[in-house]
């Protein structure tokens, strides 16, 4: 699964399965792949703990998907249940809707796989 959401997203770089406390479940990344998509969720896994607390605060609801845009890497990150998280990696000009769809679209799956 985690292969096919790069594969099929134009300027798909990686994605990830990993838990909240930055422990990586299972992984993918196109060869040559410029960022280690490990390295981003555990640094992002930090930052998805504090905007959940700051969403639970406000009483706002659980967070489900944040993005993290930079000059040389966009970040999509789907919470997949209380214990894990899926993040994407692509490049600044990739077909984020279409990314968006896949996650949101394959994480009943994963939930499947991780029950």
């Amino acid at each position: 699964m985690l292969k096919e959401v790069v594969e099929n997203t134009e300027g798909g770089i990686a994605t990830l399965l990993m838990d909240f406390e930055g422990i990586p479940v299972d992984s993918y990344s196109k060869p040559g792949a410029a960022f280690d998509i490990t390295t981003i969720g555990a640094e992002f896994s930090v930052v998805l703990k504090s905007i959940q607390r700051a969403a639970e605060m406000l009483d706002a609801g659980n967070a489900a998907e944040i993005a993290i845009q930079a000059e040389k890497v966009t970040t999509l990150i789907r919470v997949v249940n209380n214990s894990y998280f899926v993040a994407f990696s692509m490049t600044p000009d990739a077909n984020i809707g279409k990314a968006r769809y896949l996650l949101r679209t394959k994480v009943p799956v994963l939930l499947k796989e991780l029950a």
